[in-house]
């Protein structure tokens, strides 16, 4: 079983993707994992924000496999403790899934395309954070539940 975090754009932030790096590098221990970076949507000046997450949503869903299993990361998602998040992920890994993509969109969210796509929402907090924030806070929560599923004392509880 492979995980992917799908995410677009780049992290452009140094501190951050120096942390991202950091617990991808920490994730490889325990499973496959990867972050794919789709393109920004072009001219975005000129598009409403419907449009662009059309075009963001078409992007997406030319990446994604039929297979896939598709969590979004969505401030309308359901909200996990990390142990019950690494729950999640121990049920996810024992479902016979090929691929368990997890999706953070763009400025403006998710098409409709896309929210009929996926199989699951999960939303980190109620609280905002940038979009590069997310992919540091996700793959640190993703670390964490491996751990915690190795009964390793990184998680305290």
């Amino acid at each position: 079983m492979k995980f992917t975090l799908m995410v677009v754009g780049k992290t452009a932030t140094g501190y951050l993707k120096q942390g991202i790096d950091e617990y991808v590098k920490r994730l490889s221990h325990y499973i496959t994992f990867d972050i794919v970076h789709l393109s920004d949507a072009k001219n975005t000046k000129k598009l409403t924000e419907s449009q662009q997450k059309q075009a963001e949503g078409i992007t997406i869903l030319q990446k994604l496999e039929s297979s896939d299993y598709v969590v979004l990361l969505d401030e309308h998602g359901k909200e996990y403790t990390s142990m019950n998040f690494s729950a999640y992920i121990q049920k996810r890994m024992a479902s016979g899934s090929r691929r368990v993509v997890f999706i953070v969109g763009g400025p403006y969210g998710f098409s409709e395309d896309v929210y009929a796509r996926a199989n699951d929402m999960l939303s980190l907090s109620k609280m905002t954070f940038s979009h590069e924030m997310i992919r540091l806070i996700f793959t640190e929560q993703l670390y964490r539940a491996c751990t915690i599923l190795n009964h390793e004392p990184y998680h305290h509880e």
